[in-house]
């Protein structure tokens, strides 16, 4: 059984304040603002910890490579800022899968992202 550590504990607090996908670089200045001698080896111990528990899940963004997010949220899409480099979940599907794929084909699975700008950029930039 593994204890847990402070380390861990800052890193788990990082997804529930941020309540976002996150990718390691932003995990990792996020969770020294908590614990100052975290380093980029924690964190992916940790972050493989968290997933083998199913308390993270792993996304593929296809830009910014493999985010992290807090599992158990169903099934979502993504939102990417491009001004301020944030992705952000979107809530529920209205895709109909089978609908979209041509005829013959069949659906496993899907992931979207939309990218544009998010409201807070946007309301600063008026």
């Amino acid at each position: 059984m593994q204890r847990k550590t402070t380390q861990r504990t800052a890193i788990e607090q990082v997804f529930d304040r941020e309540d976002r996908p996150l990718g390691i670089d932003e995990i990792l200045r996020l969770g020294r603002s908590q614990v100052e001698s975290l380093n980029q080896a924690t964190v992916y111990r940790n972050l493989k910890l968290l997933l083998d528990k199913g308390w993270l899940a792993q996304i593929n963004h296809p830009a910014m490579g493999v985010l992290y997010e807090r599992a158990g949220k169903g099934h979502h899409h993504h939102f990417h800022c491009r001004d301020c480099n944030r992705v952000f979940e979107l809530p529920g599907c209205t895709l109909n899968q089978q609908a979209a794929a041509p005829e013959g084909f069949v659906v496993e699975d899907h992931e979207i992202f939309l990218f544009g700008v998010c409201p807070s950029c946007a309301a600063s930039s008026e």
